[in-house]
């Protein structure tokens, strides 16, 4: 007690000694720390500038996959501007500093590098004068397959593109009149690959990009050589085939016949006891039909008149003009007549000629009667033109199956019976399954619905097992399981391995963190009356027995201190030789 009662006088002293003299802060042990630590951060400061300023700058692709035109253009307009550059991925890509990467780029855009490899109508801009006029046409069809590679190449899988383009002279003779062709040559990304509606889209570009271009006359081929575009399709630029599309509509068709034919017996039958299938011939042709029909003749009285026309002409008195063949027999005047006309015309019969007329000779009662009368009529005739235009996906014929499972019947017991649907319920389920997938005779469609036991009903009835027999509920059993049996064992760490070992812990903080007791009085004290003597006495031994436990506390402390920081000590031992001298 009395050395550590030394080592604090000691120390306020050596306290007291530095505020009256003192040190400055860079002789404290504290200060030469400080300048050491500030010694180092500046080595390291200075090191590190030292490697930022000899390391080479971080190099980014400016461009790539260029031609050899547009690379001597891009290095030479480098050199202009003073920028460092080098080569990558032997020579297909150019590089340059990272910070200026987009700098450079808009500099070189604004000189419009690069310009690719394909050119487009700028190429028109640049006209000498004096070009020919096949020259002129050639640059044309040039910047047109430019302009049509460079909107292919801007589609995400394709990285390069090329177009050709056969266009032919145009002639005033239709027969010698010939369509467009063009073809189309892409390079993909690695990885990468047209479908077919992309590769449809290519070629509607291309061909609504040329006048005259038909479709079916675009080829559009990849780097391996293989032909990616469509060529079934025929001059007028149908599809000649089913495609995707096609098969998908007829795949949705027939289902929806299904969905409708199970939802419509479900009801009647249960759940999974109806299986339905359906197949529809569905017509993909487009056909456009145009016909004139004529019927017969119908009567004249229900016939509509188009047009009437009447001749008549009168000759008057005039008998005595002649006629017949011209000729001296024509010319002489009648013979006498020897008979009674009326009996030589019975004679001899209607047609035959009367006595003393010579053939081609009118008569007197033929000349007194000289009227003609003509008319004509026209009908209209009975016409029925028609022009028919059918698109593609009518639907020809439909025909669906469908089975339905025997009725199921449990019992109290449990057990199961089956039993087949009486004709009348096979019948009602066949009308809905008709109506439902719309039935037509005229077109040829066919139900089959049949009555049959599915695999498996003869089975006795098992009632659902209880949650916890349930082989469904296994993997969540396990799960807590697993969760249980962790917590069990921590809790078993906690109790029997951490707790023991924090106790002597808990116990010193109690017995520092604790109350002194108060001093018990006797009771023979109090009940017979204070004693002045025996409560100093007691007193005076507890303070010696604090005082004890304080210099044994004391010199714990001192003990330690010296343990674990001798520097402490030493300093103090230096400032006690000090003092003495």
């Amino acid at each position: 007690m009395a050395v550590a009662e030394e080592i604090d006088n000691d120390t306020a002293a050596a306290a007291q000694d530095d505020g009256a003299e003192k040190l400055p802060f860079i002789q404290t042990p504290m200060g030469r720390n400080f300048l050491r630590a500030a010694g180092a951060a500046a080595i390291a400061a200075i090191l590190l500038g030292l490697w930022l300023w000899n390391k080479p700058p971080e190099y980014a692709v400016l461009f790539s996959n260029y031609t050899d035109r547009d690379g001597g253009a891009i290095t030479a307009e480098l050199d202009k501007m003073q920028v460092k550059h080098k080569f990558a991925d032997n020579g297909t890509a150019i590089l340059v500093p990272a910070d200026q990467v987009h700098d450079i780029r808009l500099k070189l855009a604004a000189q419009g590098l690069p310009k690719g490899g394909n050119v487009g109508f700028e190429l028109m801009e640049n006209q000498k004068l004096g070009v020919s006029q096949f020259l002129e046409q050639v640059n044309y069809q040039r910047a047109l397959e430019g302009e049509l590679a460079r909107s292919v190449m801007s589609l995400a899988p394709v990285e390069n593109a090329r177009v050709h383009l056969a266009l032919p002279k145009p002639s005033v003779f239709v027969r010698d009149q010939q369509k467009p062709t063009a073809s189309v040559i892409v390079t993909l990304h690695p990885n990468r690959m047209l479908d077919q509606q992309q590769t449809g889209a290519i070629v509607h570009l291309v061909a609504s990009s040329v006048p005259d271009l038909l479709p079916a006359n675009v080829t559009v081929v990849d780097q391996a050589g293989n032909l990616i575009s469509d060529q079934s399709k025929n001059a007028n630029g149908s599809n000649a085939k089913l495609d995707e599309q096609q098969l998908k509509y007829v795949k949705d068709l027939q289902a929806q016949v299904i969905k409708q034919v199970e939802s419509i017996v479900i009801p009647i039958v249960g759940e999974g006891n109806v299986r339905a299938e359906a197949v529809a011939d569905v017509d993909f042709a487009k056909i456009e039909q145009a016909s004139e029909n004529y019927k017969p003749n119908s009567p004249p009285a229900a016939s509509a008149i188009r047009s009437q026309q009447t001749s008549e002409t009168n000759g008057g008195a005039n008998a005595a003009n002649p006629g017949g063949i011209p000729g001296a027999l024509s010319n002489q005047p009648p013979g006498t007549a020897t008979a009674p006309l009326n009996q030589t015309a019975q004679a001899n019969g209607p047609n035959a000629p009367l006595p003393g007329t010579v053939p081609g000779t009118t008569t007197a009662n033929a000349a007194a009667n000289p009227s003609h009368k003509e008319s004509t009529t026209n009908y209209e005739v009975d016409k029925t033109v028609r022009y028919e235009q059918r698109g593609m996906g009518g639907l020809r014929r439909l025909t669906v199956a469908v089975v339905v499972n025997y009725k199921r019947l449990v019992n109290k017991d449990g057990k199961v019976t089956v039993k087949a649907y009486t004709p009348e319920e096979m019948t009602k389920i066949n009308d809905l399954v008709r109506q439902a997938m719309g039935y037509n005779q005229d077109r040829g469609d066919a139900v089959s619905v049949a009555n049959s036991p599915f695999d498996g009903v003869d089975k006795p009835y098992e009632a659902p097992p209880e949650w916890w027999k349930d082989p469904a509920n296994l993997p969540m059993a396990k799960d807590l399981a697993k969760f249980l049996i962790t917590a069990l064992i921590l809790l078993y760490i906690v109790l029997r391995i951490v707790r023991p070992m924090m106790r002597p812990v808990f116990k010193k903080i109690d017995e520092i963190n604790a109350p002194e007791p108060e001093p018990e009085v006797p009771e023979e004290v109090v009940e017979e009356g204070p004693d002045e003597a025996l409560i100093a006495e007691e007193e005076l031994r507890k303070m010696e027995e604090n005082t004890a436990r304080g210099y044994r506390e004391n010199l714990a402390m001192a003990k330690k201190l010296a343990v674990e920081d001798p520097r402490i000590v030493a300093n103090v031992i230096k400032e006690w030789i000090g003092a003495n001298d």
